[in-house]
């Protein structure tokens, strides 16, 4: 499926070639519930970005999935090789995603950002050119944020 501007893109960052792996077997994406942005279970869309782990990929956004659903899960669902781990009990968003399709034109990171998420727009996505150019601002995120939570409002019996 392919981005339309209004979508709601949440960009996240897969810190190695193991997660990104992972990703793509499964075709999820996992968050610790207690990071996650409270945006999370309404996105359209998740981006990637990949770390410095990533060579010649690194400090860039080269793929989006579609968001077919989402579910909260135990870590310990997620991954039963490691039922000892220190985290193993607590809660996950496990989001559920379509095919990875690659973006017409990736989007770099010209200087080094730090962040773990961020919320963007489809039609910021498929605009930028540099990660300094999908957060939303001012006015244009409180208006983004309003309309979702009049919609969310809305749609409760």
């Amino acid at each position: 499926m392919e981005i339309f501007p209004e979508a709601m893109v949440l960009v996240a960052v897969v810190r190695n070639p193991r997660d990104w792996e992972w990703i793509r077997k499964t075709q999820a994406y996992r968050i610790p519930f207690r990071h996650a942005p409270s945006l999370t279970p309404l996105v359209d869309f998740v981006a990637f970005y990949h770390t410095a782990a990533f060579g010649p990929d690194r400090w860039s956004i080269r793929y989006y999935a579609f968001l077919r659903g989402h579910e909260l899960v135990r870590r310990r669902d997620l991954f039963p090789e490691e039922p000892s781990h220190p985290r193993a009990g607590e809660l996950y968003y496990l989001l559920q995603l379509g095919p990875l399709q690659p973006l017409l034109r990736p989007v770099v990171s010209r200087r080094w950002h730090r962040f773990t998420f961020l919320v963007t727009t489809g039609e910021r996505l498929l605009q930028a050119s540099d990660l300094s150019e999908l957060p939303l601002q001012g006015i244009e995120r409180r208006m983004f944020r309003g309309t979702l939570r009049e919609e969310v409002l809305a749609s409760v019996p």
